[in-house]
């Protein structure tokens, strides 16, 4: 084989060119790049086995929403572009890959902007085309053959039976927007004050460190931890920010996860029209999780004077859905005190606590907006095993 002048597309002709491109494929997505994240490869995938088919007429942005994301056949690719975001990722992560060092004599797989077809290059120092196995070695080809059959049927049985916590997810997870993740301080407050109104001369580097505005209370700042790590683990990119360094503009352009609930005021805002809300009687103390259709039970909630110790439980709430106001999901994770946020964080992280509580809800229910009420018992100042006692779907 005779490589090209030019960096021209070139066109694989022999099973084993096909299978080198395979082979450059598998280096690509095995990279910290790809191997992170579930959408990426999975179109990646797609995209260059089918051009190695030569079937090219089946990569249109309608026919790989439904082929490699599920997306139903009439689906909106305007409202949502699902394909086109994670292409322009792919472009991305090759362009990164293939700018790193190590990489110059290796094959090219490029995904030109505009279509949906890669391309194959030579590079400039000629790549050796391994032969096509001898006969002798068939026992070693079959085998492996086997294993590889059995690990791609794994590997669908996964992909198509996605746990719980997957399907909550999947409405943040496949936006083509970073994520916003919004926490508030230790005590909203005290935290109103801006380096102007808080004294007239200008605020010190220390000044600015010690403000409320500039902290972030322990329970928040683990469940914050926690949400981000999945969030990446995926592939998502994450934007953080304070209650109040965040405006109305920002929820409108993301995806939001509001960690918090008192000390959150868009937590408060985006929940007061739900069924299940945050109240609070601040001259007794009292702070609890109502239910409109039982304004007068307040069960769910605790009394801020009580002393720590003696606190056994703790309550939160757990909601995603569509925002009317900004059109944008929005997920909480809010305890009325600061053990229902780390309940609320552990059971939207761990996929075993939602596994035992979906078989309550209605059916589609991952299709539709969901609100939870969590309680988690305290014992020696840590919140225990998150449970759902309360749901509302719609």
């Amino acid at each position: 084989m005779e490589r090209p002048e030019s960096p021209t597309a070139w066109a694989p002709e022999t099973e084993a060119e096909r299978r080198a491109i395979r082979e450059q494929m598998e280096r690509l997505l095995t990279n910290p790049l790809f191997r992170n994240s579930r959408r990426y490869p999975s179109l990646f995938r797609y995209v260059v086995e089918k051009t190695l088919d030569g079937q090219t007429e089946h990569l249109k942005e309608r026919t790989l929403g439904i082929e490699v994301f599920g997306r139903d056949p009439d689906y909106d690719t305007n409202v949502d572009p699902v394909v086109r975001a994670t292409a322009g990722e792919i472009r991305k992560r090759i362009a990164q890959y293939y700018y790193e060092p190590g990489h110059e004599t290796e094959i090219r797989i490029e995904l030109l902007p505009g279509s949906y077809v890669p391309e194959f290059r030579l590079p400039e120092t000629p790549v050796a085309i391994a032969p096509p196995p001898t006969v002798r070695h068939w026992r070693w080809i079959i085998a492996a053959s086997l294993l590889l059959v059995a690990a791609i049927a794994l590997v669908l049985w996964m992909r198509s039976s996605p746990t719980p916590l997957d399907r909550f997810w999947h409405p943040v997870i496949d936006s083509s927007n970073a994520v916003l993740l919004c926490v508030g301080p230790p005590d909203r407050l005290n935290a109103t004050l801006t380096p102007a109104s808080a004294s007239p001369s200008p605020v010190t580097l220390y000044g600015l460190l010690t403000m409320q505005t500039q902290q972030v209370a322990l329970a928040d700042a683990i469940t914050l931890a926690r949400l981000t790590g999945l969030l990446t683990t995926v592939g998502k990119t994450c934007q953080i920010r304070s209650q109040s360094a965040t405006t109305f503009t920002d929820l409108r352009g993301a995806p939001v996860v509001l960690i918090g609930a008192f000390n959150n005021d868009w937590t408060m805002r985006t929940t007061a029209s739900l069924r299940y809300t945050f109240q609070m009687d601040r001259q007794a103390q009292n702070y609890w999780i109502q239910d409109r259709e039982n304004p007068t039970k307040r069960e769910w909630g605790i009394n801020m004077g009580l002393p720590y110790q003696r606190l056994t439980e703790d309550y939160a709430l757990v909601a995603r859905f569509l925002d009317p106001a900004t059109e944008r999901m929005v997920v909480v994770a809010g305890g009325v005190g600061q053990y229902g946020t780390v309940a609320a964080g552990e059971f939207l992280t761990n996929p075993r606590y939602l596994d035992t509580d979906a078989k309550r809800l209605p059916a589609g229910w991952e299709r539709r907006n969901i609100e939870m009420v969590i309680r988690a018992s305290v014992i020696e100042g840590n919140s225990g095993p998150p449970r759902v006692v309360a749901a509302q779907v719609w």
